[in-house]
């Protein structure tokens, strides 16, 4: 891995209920947590984070992957894959997948947030990751309709 260009970005933790979002400058020095999104049907979601990435100027996205502790995919990692991935088609972005094995507890232990429901510790875990991508990348990339997910499924239309 390598340190990534610097660009406004926004994080995203992707949760069945929630996403917890961060975003950070241009310059890549300030990651901030953001309010979390309630997440209802795709075409709502959508509709808010194109106003966030529209506001703060975003050049790509940062979505973690909640692989295993040996890191080999979930279930989880695979929705995530799938959901950032058709993000980036909608919001023309590239995309960049991160690891966040443990991003949640460690966000709880950073900012005192356990058994947080508010979303805030949804958006702390994001901007973890996204301070991890600032650090370790990688680079991220276009995504096309031949993508391949890891999971090896199409879309994740109950998203």
């Amino acid at each position: 891995m390598f340190k990534p260009s610097p660009r406004s970005m926004l994080s995203l933790d992707v949760g069945r209920k929630r996403i917890g979002l961060a975003g950070c400058d241009a310059l890549g020095i300030t990651v901030s947590p953001l309010p979390a999104l309630l997440r209802s049907v795709f075409k709502r979601d959508l509709g808010y984070l194109q106003h966030v990435c529209k506001t703060r100027r975003v050049y790509g996205l940062v979505v973690g992957l909640p692989l295993d502790s040996e890191g080999q995919f979930t279930e989880q990692a695979a929705h995530c894959q799938r959901y950032g991935q058709r993000l980036a088609l909608a919001l023309n972005l590239p995309l960049a997948l991160v690891n966040e094995h443990s991003s949640s507890w460690a966000a709880a232990e950073r900012y005192g947030l356990g058994g947080d429901r508010s979303g805030s510790l949804d958006s702390a875990a994001a901007a973890l990751l996204l301070e991890q991508w600032l650090a370790d990348g990688p680079e991220p990339e276009p995504v096309n309709m031949a993508t391949p997910s890891h999971s090896g499924k199409d879309g994740d239309e109950g998203s």
